[in-house]
């Protein structure tokens, strides 16, 4: 009930207003004080859960989603700076029902343990690979620095992009 009262204050405070939104593709209209950030829309509003909170500070990488091919921090980023870009989350990585190339990598390599980080992880992943398909092992470090794994799956999460690199180079989609 706390939340419901929170959320209530928020809304109090600051006018509601109309976005449109394209996310994963789909034009969204969704009402919300134009200061929430994104990640309370994807999650409260829109129902898509994919996407985590991790830590709220843009620290952790959980709540990472693409924004015109760039991974930002949804728990930063305000509902009003997206209005006009694209969207892309977790839920909006699939090829055509299938799993992509990442999310594939993933789950063959066995790249995470509990799983809070991993959709934040794929999603930073996939940007690297739609820019870098053939990364060294330093360029994937230096990309998915800032995305943190409480479990330490790390090794696992550096041959899972690795792998879909190689798919990728090879023909497979991302």
């Amino acid at each position: 009930m706390l939340i419901g009262a929170f959320k209530l204050r928020i809304a109090s405070k600051h006018p509601m207003s109309d976005f449109q939104l394209n996310i994963n593709g789909k034009p969204v209209k969704v009402e919300a004080p134009a200061e929430e950030p994104l990640l309370s829309v994807l999650r409260d509003r829109l129902d898509l859960t994919g996407t985590k909170y991790g830590c709220g500070e843009g620290q952790c990488g959980a709540c990472t989603v693409l924004l015109d091919d760039r991974p930002v921090r949804s728990c930063l980023t305000p509902i009003s700076a997206a209005a006009h870009a694209r969207i892309v989350t977790i839920e909006g990585l699939d090829d055509h029902g299938q799993l992509s190339a990442v999310q594939r990598a993933f789950l063959e390599e066995g790249a995470f343990q509990c799983g809070y980080c991993t959709s934040g992880m794929i999603v930073a992943a996939t940007a690297l690979l739609r820019k870098n398909p053939g990364p060294s092992d330093d360029q994937i470090v230096e990309a998915m620095n800032g995305n943190i794994c409480r479990c330490g799956t790390y090794p696992r999460i550096l041959e899972a992009i690795k792998r879909a690199s190689h798919r990728s180079t090879s023909g497979g989609s991302q």
